[in-house]
């Protein structure tokens, strides 16, 4: 593709994150992107999600990546359906944006991340977090020794169950579980401070025995060659809960929506050292947008989307050894 060039874009699906967040910051970065159309496999769900936004509907999800028209896709089908249709994409020589979890085991990921870079396309994983404002002003802090070392990352993703017992959630036949929904977050923030040389110490996952589906856990996650270590907790049957904190030797950095802020969100981090407490406030950010922004650098500069591949690998190791250690 040229450097100016502009993505034309699929979605397979008509997930309420596709419909609320997604496609309106797709259709507003027409400079970046081209909306060419949406599949479902309900002809209903096709038409209307394809009359909302002023787009062309598909049938079926392999009508739409066999259209010539198509440059990427976006993905956010239950986690059970994900590697099937990555794998398919590629092979259409098609770059993929997809939900987390990007697939239901490590192996999985790792042999769609050696066919994404054989092929020389992007395969990122979303979380959107990655780039908001607040993260990188949090980073920022601990770069510049505002709590000296850091300590302990301790983060949790939870929230109240879900009404409908119907929900993909909670189907085990479909990637269901905690763990690969809201357990991905804190995972993925504790790689982002801790670095790549880490791995699962401990962890436990409580299953639900009618639903077969884990509803929350925990993890403790260590650097492999260093003292740094993260605890991490997650779950579908909680007091709602969305936040990080990092303990360093002089001070603590805290902060709330971390991994969901909306656009017209401020956020707020706590510093807290031995001078005081003090409340730093942030203007909105909208993290959507900007994780859209560098999908299309990674697809115009396939050095970018190198770095994806090894994040990917690392997520679904991660998750891997939680799932393990929690079943010894």
């Amino acid at each position: 593709m040229e450097n100016n060039s502009i993505v034309k874009i699929g979605i397979l699906g008509c997930a309420n994150i596709a419909q609320r967040s997604i496609i309106p910051e797709i259709i507003k970065l027409n400079k970046l992107f081209e909306l060419i159309g949406i599949a479902s496999r309900d002809i209903t769900k096709a038409t209307n999600c394809a009359d909302k936004f002023n787009t062309k509907p598909f049938l079926d999800y392999q009508s739409l990546i066999d259209d010539p028209e198509i440059q990427a896709v976006y993905i956010p089908l239950p986690n059970s359906l994900h590697a099937e249709w990555i794998n398919k994409a590629l092979d259409k020589g098609l770059h993929v944006l997809v939900e987390k979890s990007l697939a239901c085991n490590y192996n999985e990921v790792n042999q769609l991340n050696k066919k994404a870079e054989e092929k020389k396309l992007t395969l990122m994983e979303n979380f959107q977090f990655r780039f908001h404002s607040q993260l990188a002003e949090i980073k920022k802090m601990v770069d510049d020794g505002v709590i000296e070392e850091l300590r302990t990352i301790r983060s949790s993703f939870g929230f109240p169950p879900f009404p409908d017992d119907d929900n993909i959630r909670y189907n085990k036949n479909l990637g269901g579980g905690a763990l690969l929904d809201a357990g991905a977050y804190p995972l993925k923030i504790s790689r982002i401070f801790m670095g790549s040389d880490i791995e699962v110490a401990s962890a436990s996952l409580k299953y639900d025995p009618e639903k077969e589906v884990d509803i929350w856990g925990g993890a403790t996650i260590k650097q492999i060659n260093g003292d740094l270590f993260s605890q991490v907790a997650f779950g579908f049957d909680h007091y709602y809960q969305c936040n990080l904190e990092l303990w360093g030797s002089k001070g603590k950095i805290s902060t709330n929506r971390i991994f969901t802020a909306p656009p017209g969100y401020e956020p707020t981090i706590l510093l807290e050292t031995s001078q005081g407490t003090k409340e730093i406030k942030l203007p909105a950010d909208n993290h959507f947008e900007k994780m859209l922004i560098h999908f299309q650098k990674t697809i115009l500069h396939p050095e970018i989307a190198i770095k994806e591949y090894s994040q990917n690998n690392l997520q679904a190791k991660l998750i891997e050894q939680l799932k393990n250690k929690a079943n010894e």
